[in-house]
């Protein structure tokens, strides 16, 4: 795995790796939202054909059904929603194949984790990425400076359908309403979703162990996070930052020796430790104070709305939000209060007890497997994001992520998979 090129050793690993690496290309055809399902459903057949053969090459955790049984709740939710709210079988087919495009992928892909397919490619895969990221940029910025137009064109397979144009459009650069200055989205339907990709690029890219290939993780995935000018993703990769430093410290003595003074020491100024907390958060919310108002503006319609009118199974459908939000869906910009518009109370446990799940059984293998390390961190970035991004809305962006994170959740350990699939006694 330490040399310059990586060799995928089957058709798994070939389909994910291409999938990844030509992500540029899939955005300039305007398929990328179209392929993440695609191979999705492709490969859950392929898992499901080798799992009814009883091929001893994987084995499928509790966990992985944790998350299958949560995200077929969520597909329950969704036709008491429309029944009760009568809103015809058109939507209901609609919604639902919305569902097997979004929702359905947060299990799918964790299940994929469990065939034979070794993390390095997608680590390299994702590096990949970030260096046409880092090639490609001066185009962008000179696309910006010249004044060519912000958007090229809107791919003809937007006809197939989706939650908006932009998920099928090629963007060059933006401006921000509110400030006046560029950002960019590239292969992103919006410029928070690219930092969300910046942060996953950077956690595949502190697992690269070729030198090269990892500083061109590094330097793109951080590119990815400035460019986006999003005030989570650099939240959130201060936060990953932390988690790793902490844990390769966290069994070192001087961690605890280091510790114990600044925790007095913080006690000792801790009330103006807090002001100043605050006051940085605040600084925070002030530097997009439209958007945070927006923002605020749906979280609270959105609950509003469900506690008066669908407190178990929600309203089946979003909405478009009032003039005051900019007629933005309800409940967008985050999952939790979306979740609770659209499914209920049953969709937000649908989701929180596989991430809950997810966590112990992490925690568990936190210090004994280092894939978990990486589970952990994935997991992290979702949890972060959950309060900022509609999880099902981008699943055909992070799906990366969650084939490692399936991987981590693994029954097995990933060179006994690979023992088992390679066996010559295997079916």
């Amino acid at each position: 795995m330490d040399s310059q090129t990586i060799i995928t050793e089957n058709v798994d690993e070939k389909i994910i790796y291409n999938c990844i690496s030509f992500s540029y290309l899939f955005w300039l055809l305007g398929a990328l939202y179209v392929i993440a399902p695609v191979i999705a459903w492709i490969l859950f057949l392929r898992l499901l054909v080798k799992k009814l053969d009883n091929q001893p090459a994987f084995r499928i955790s509790i966990t992985h059904y944790v998350w299958v049984l949560g995200m077929w709740v969520m597909l329950i939710a969704l036709v008491v929603g429309h029944l009760q709210f009568g809103l015809g079988t058109g939507k209901l087919i609609k919604s639902s194949i919305g569902w097997a495009k979004g929702w359905a992928l947060l299990a799918i892909f964790p299940l994929i984790g469990c065939l034979p397919i070794r993390p390095e490619i997608i680590y390299r895969a994702s590096c990949r990425v970030c260096k046409h990221t880092i090639l490609l940029f001066p185009v962008f910025v000179f696309a910006w400076v010249a004044g060519l137009p912000s958007t090229l064109y809107v791919s003809p397979l937007s006809i197939i359908g989706g939650p908006g144009p932009e998920f099928f459009s090629v963007s060059l650069y933006e401006i921000d309403p509110g400030s006046g200055v560029p950002r960019w989205r590239l292969f992103t339907p919006w410029a928070p979703a690219l930092g969300m990709l910046g942060n996953l690029y950077f956690i595949f890219a502190l697992q690269e162990k070729n030198a090269t290939w990892r500083r061109w993780g590094y330097g793109g995935s951080l590119l990815m996070i400035l460019m986006s000018q999003s005030r989570l993703a650099i939240v959130c990769y201060l936060a990953l930052i932390g988690f790793f430093t902490t844990l390769r410290f966290v069994r070192s003595p001087w961690l605890y020796l280091l510790l114990s003074p600044l925790m007095l020491f913080v006690g000792v100024i801790g009330e103006s430790t807090i002001s100043k907390i605050e006051q940085s958060i605040d600084a925070v919310k002030a530097a997009r104070a439209d958007s945070t108002r927006v923002r605020q503006a749906l979280a609270d319609i959105a609950v509003e709305r469900w506690m008066n009118e669908a407190v178990v199974f929600g309203h089946g459908i979003v909405e478009r939000g009032p003039h005051m939000v900019e007629y933005m869906p309800i409940g967008s910009h985050h999952t939790w209060y979306g979740l609770l518009f659209v499914k209920g109370v049953v969709g937000a446990v649908a989701l929180a007890i596989p991430m809950l799940v997810t966590f112990i059984t992490l925690l568990i293998r936190l210090f004994s497997n280092p894939l978990a390390k990486v589970g952990m961190a994935i997991l992290l970035m979702l949890g972060l994001y959950t309060f900022g991004e509609n999880l099902e809305i981008l699943a055909y962006l992070f799906w990366p992520g969650l084939i490692v994170l399936g991987m981590a959740l693994r029954a097995e350990e990933p060179d006994d998979v690979f023992a088992k699939a390679d066996a010559p006694d295997a079916p």
